[in-house]
């Protein structure tokens, strides 16, 4: 029996790994092929798996920590999926603050499943909004030098680097950061796409069905720098499950209400590693974005539609304290109604299923580096 290949895409929160990997996805599909998909969260009510789903997807969720801390729940979640036979291709999507991913779990899959699993070559997609800033000693980068150690590192441990979004950057942009990673990472191999337009992404799947880098060495890793890097987000999943007396554009509501959260953490002086919110009803998905102070709110995916009922699930990871963000979100709510109401819309928005905290120390399940005594 053929081994199952998994492809992992790393990169920052808000790098764009999801509108990736479902354009992977569809490609894998069109070509004949059995595709599953795990996302990956420190808590649960995550919108990049509704958003996955939405689209057809067989996806499985490993959640309450990084792939790295629960190890034995992503081989669990990869045998679970697709019940009706073995997908041919997992595609699996880390948080976006996890590094050190070559060592705790390409490495421990390689030795202890390469019977069953063949590897992809790992992939990190650099998230251009904060890399300029990053990778260019910028003074204001938004986050402290230990959250920028994350960035850093997950370029680093990358078998090759995606930059992604050059939809949204002019060529000599893109020549920047090309120029910025090769200075800063001689050797490693580079590749721009778009996943949203889907530019650049046929070289990107050419380059993922080529075997695994039979590395030298993982880099050496601080985890007391990492996990204070990761503790500085305030991470905050909820729903706000939102209700008027007559329907309202779905799309419009939903940027304004982004709109509205990004306001209130400027007033708190927050960056954003990313926002993003998710609104579904009945066949309806809508999804809108923040990913950085620099940058409005992105309505990513319209409805076109009309309601009167939907859910609007949040998933926020904020450099602030979550009760910080926790009070941002019922603000914010409030406020949502309140406008509905003086346009003479009678309207309730109920915040359910609060989730709001920092992450904990990461302590992988197995960590096998290369290359160190």
């Amino acid at each position: 029996m053929a081994r199952l290949r998994y492809v992992m895409i790393g990169g920052f929160l808000g790098a764009g790994k999801t509108t990736l990997i479902g354009k992977l996805a569809r490609a894998y599909a069109d070509q004949g092929l059995k595709v599953g998909i795990v996302t990956n969260d420190q808590a649960h009510g995550l919108v990049d798996t509704m958003s996955l789903r939405a689209q057809g997807f067989e996806v499985g969720e490993v959640t309450g920590a990084c792939f790295c801390c629960k190890f034995n729940d992503l081989v669990r979640v990869v045998g679970e999926l697709s019940p009706d036979g073995r997908p041919d291709v997992v595609l699996a999507e880390p948080v976006g603050s996890c590094t050190d991913l070559a060592a705790t779990v390409m490495e421990p899959l390689k030795h202890l499943y390469g019977a069953e699993i063949e590897l992809a070559p790992l992939a990190v997609l650099l998230k251009p909004e904060h890399g300029e800033k990053i990778l260019g000693d910028a003074a204001d980068v938004g986050f402290s030098a230990k959250a920028a150690y994350i960035f850093r590192k997950q370029l680093e441990e990358a078998d090759f680097v995606v930059v992604n979004k050059i939809d949204k950057l002019s060529p000599e942009r893109v020549e920047r950061l090309v120029k910025m990673l090769n200075e800063q990472f001689p050797g490693k191999q580079t590749i721009a796409v778009s996943a949203k337009s889907g530019v650049g992404c046929d070289v990107l799947a050419e380059r993922l069905k080529q075997p695994a880098v039979e590395r030298m060495s993982t880099p050496e890793m601080d985890y007391d720098v990492y996990a204070e890097g990761e503790a500085e987000l305030g991470w905050l999943n909820c729903t706000v499950r939102f209700s008027s007396q007559t329907p309202v554009d779905v799309d419009q509501l939903l940027v304004n209400f982004v709109e509205r959260l990004a306001a209130e953490c400027r007033k708190w002086d927050a960056e954003p590693a990313h926002l993003k919110v998710l609104a579904s009803g009945d066949d309806i998905v809508a999804i809108a974005n923040w990913v950085c102070s620099t940058v409005p709110p992105e309505l990513s995916v319209a409805s076109g539609a009309k309601a009167a009922e939907l859910d609007l699930v949040v998933n926020a990871r904020v450099a602030v304290a979550p009760e910080g963000l926790t009070l941002t979100v019922n603000n914010v709510a409030d406020q949502l109604a309140l406008a509905l109401a003086s346009q003479g819309n009678a309207s309730s928005c109920e915040v359910v299923d609060m989730q709001s905290f920092r992450p904990g120390r990461p302590m992988p399940t197995h960590r096998m580096p290369v290359g160190h005594a």
